[in-house]
């Protein structure tokens, strides 16, 4: 029984950035940095319970949807489609390739005598959320072809003269403590968002986390009944913003700002300005709103560079807000400020 994510109190830009990919997985997942023990794995877990259900073919052994195809080697049970809970998988560190992509089923080869594709993990978190705790720990090779896999969408396998695909969209999640090691810039860069988290410092939060924890523990059904109302507001609140988000506006002036930025933080290729630009289009469904304003991109910014800054070993990881201010100030000062309405208003 997971803890309630409505429930979770601080780490708003944690949270934030969890619910942004959770209405447009495109994103590209996020990556979460910090100390032990401030709710990073609580945090994820609880994202797969706010989640909108999925429409899955009915009877199939994984959650692929109507309007996928799969490869011919893993057909579809049927036509028939059914709701069902969103996926999560813990990916462990151990993790193989074959476990991971896929394989030849042995046991069919050497009973029948036919080669045959057998699913790994990443059919079973066909759209759904696929969490790598300590991801810093995890086999660069490994993490190489699951973010290929990421970015593509679709799993594809060559093995023993097999070949298959399948559809695997999913929701990426690291958490890592950077005390144990990062990651090379080259992986940093292909996750979406980051966010680095601490342990409060205000005595009242800290209060109330430690009420809430105990609360939770000491009875798990009568804690989560009493943030019922607060989950299924959450899941509404995120079906809607993916209804509005086909609807969102960028203005031009506004790519304009988001290239400017890009260029002061001397980051490296075009991902952070693709970035930037899904994440503020998601952050105005999120408000209700069907143009994205210099806020929206100063807020995006916030989360898309950290990760992909130039910086000596020896930096901090942080983003200077200074510069990013300034940029959003004049492009706040150019722009006409549009009255915001619910997402379903606007729908």
């Amino acid at each position: 029984m997971n803890y309630p994510f409505s429930a979770l109190v601080g780490q708003d830009t944690m949270r934030l950035a969890l619910l942004l990919n959770a209405i447009n997985p495109s994103i590209g997942g996020v990556l979460i940095r910090g100390e032990k023990g401030t709710a990073k794995s609580t945090a994820v877990r609880a994202l797969a319970d706010v989640l909108p259900t999925i429409d899955v073919v009915a009877n199939a052994p994984y959650p692929f949807g109507p309007n996928d195809v799969p490869n011919d080697a893993y057909p579809l049970a049927g036509e028939t489609t059914q709701q069902r809970q969103v996926p999560l998988v813990n990916l462990p560190l151990g993790v193989t390739e074959d476990r991971l992509l896929g394989t030849i089923n042995l046991e069919a080869a050497l009973q029948e005598g036919r080669k045959t594709f057998e699913p790994g993990l990443l059919a079973q978190v066909h759209q759904g959320v696929l969490y790598i705790d300590e991801v810093n720990l995890l086999n660069d090779h490994v993490v190489d072809v699951l973010l290929d896999v990421a970015a593509m969408g679709v799993n594809r396998v060559e093995r023993e003269g097999v070949s298959a695909s399948h559809p695997a969209r999913f929701i990426l999640i690291g958490t890592m403590n950077p005390e144990e090691g990062d990651l090379r810039p080259q992986l940093l860069d292909r996750f979406g968002l980051s966010v680095d988290v601490a342990g409060s410092r205000d005595k009242t939060t800290r209060t109330e986390i430690v009420r809430r924890r105990l609360a939770f523990e000491a009875d798990p059904v009568q804690f989560q009944a009493q943030y019922a109302v607060t989950e299924q507001t959450l899941k509404l609140q995120i079906s809607a913003a993916r209804n509005l988000l086909a609807a969102v506006t960028l203005p031009d002036p506004l790519l304009e700002m988001i290239s400017e930025i890009a260029i002061a933080y001397d980051v490296d290729g075009m991902r952070a300005d693709l970035v930037i630009h899904k994440t503020a289009t998601t952050l105005a469904a999120w408000e209700g709103m069907r143009t994205v304003t210099p806020d929206h991109i100063r807020t995006a910014a916030a989360l898309a560079l950290p990760h992909r800054q130039r910086r000596q070993p020896l930096d901090d990881s942080g983003l200077d807000s200074q510069q990013l201010d300034d940029i959003t100030e004049r492009y706040e000062n150019e722009q006409p400020r549009e009255p915001e309405t619910s997402p379903s208003e606007g729908d």
